[in-house]
């Protein structure tokens, strides 16, 4: 069994994807949040490696993938995660992401349902407008030059070593400045910075996020859906986890846990998604129920469609 520490590599659409891959079994795609890397799932990758194939992308933009000038919206990345999928010969999967990663996941889902079993959202984006002011900041103008100053070497070692020293204070406001100081210093680099500003620029501006999943939320109901927050998430509040469509999904917003849930109580998250995929079995896409659904929004009742496919609909003129 291949170690989740080691980082492979595969190029796709001319461009390097970096990826680490564990374990055997029903596959797991899990999908870093902004500005972060795969190394994120380092804490949970081995457990769930011993019951699931696990693949962790380097997002394109992101840790040692290429940063390319090219499509860094969520339908690009979903695109990109169907074909690294495609390359590795893996066809289905239980979909897990973190922050702007729940993003990607729920895009994925949305565009690729037959090759989607579960989605996992973890602390995700997506689901109302508010985020923390420092990544509103990322979208307004002036700001790549800011964060250049802000991110050079005279500096740099003592903001990060001051934000990790911030981060061993016993207080929950302080809790996640270990992983800001990580994001501070990889902005640092122009190709990941620029990146990671046109990644923002897709999804929020200094208002906040204006891409969410609430006009389609609907159709998680084709989908067993997890969701994952913190309690103290000083990133995208917790009460957002309210806003998943919880008539058909599991919620468990963690105690004495910030943005990283994954990383604050590892042994509890690999728990929480083992008993849900052990519990929740697959979605299997039936072009039938997701026209219907499609067609009339969310007021009709699963059962009402036969469960055998349809026939092609006629063409729409």
């Amino acid at each position: 069994m291949e170690s989740a520490e080691d980082v492979q590599y595969v190029v796709v659409h001319g461009y390097r994807r970096a990826f680490r891959i564990a374990g055997s079994g029903p596959a797991l795609l899990l999908l870093h949040g902004l500005a972060c890397d795969s190394s994120t799932w380092s804490e949970v990758m081995p457990g769930l490696a011993e019951h699931f194939t696990v693949i962790a992308p380097d997002l394109l933009g992101h840790g040692e993938s290429d940063k390319p000038n090219a499509d860094y919206s969520l339908g690009g990345y979903a695109n990109g995660m169907r074909d690294l999928l495609t390359v590795l010969g893996i066809e289905k999967v239980t979909v897990i992401g973190h922050s702007f990663g729940g993003g990607v996941a729920m895009q994925f889902a949305y565009q690729f349902p037959d090759r989607t079993e579960r989605v996992v959202l973890v602390s995700t984006g997506g689901l109302g407008k508010e985020v923390s002011p420092l990544i509103r900041l990322l979208t307004v103008p002036g700001s790549s030059m800011a964060i250049a100053a802000a991110t050079a070497l005279p500096w740099r070692p003592l903001v990060s070593g001051g934000l990790r020293s911030l981060a061993r204070l016993p207080l929950s406001a302080t809790r996640d400045l270990g992983e800001v100081a990580r994001i501070y210093e990889s902005l640092a680099d122009p190709a990941q910075r620029t990146a990671v500003q046109r990644v923002t620029s897709h999804v929020l501006d200094w208002r906040g996020q204006f891409v969410t999943m609430t006009d389609r939320s609907y159709l998680a109901r084709l989908m067993p859906v997890l969701v994952i927050w913190g309690r103290d998430d000083m990133v995208i509040p917790a009460a957002h986890a309210d806003l998943a469509p919880t008539e058909i999904s599991d919620v468990h917003v963690l105690a004495d846990s910030g943005h990283f849930p994954h990383k604050d109580h590892p042994d509890r998250f690999i728990q929480i998604v083992t008993e849900f995929i052990a519990a929740r079995g697959p979605a299997t896409y039936h072009r039938g129920k997701w026209r219907t659904l499609l067609r009339r929004g969310d007021q009709f009742e699963l059962e009402s469609v036969p469960e055998q496919p349809l026939a092609a609909a006629p063409a729409i003129r």
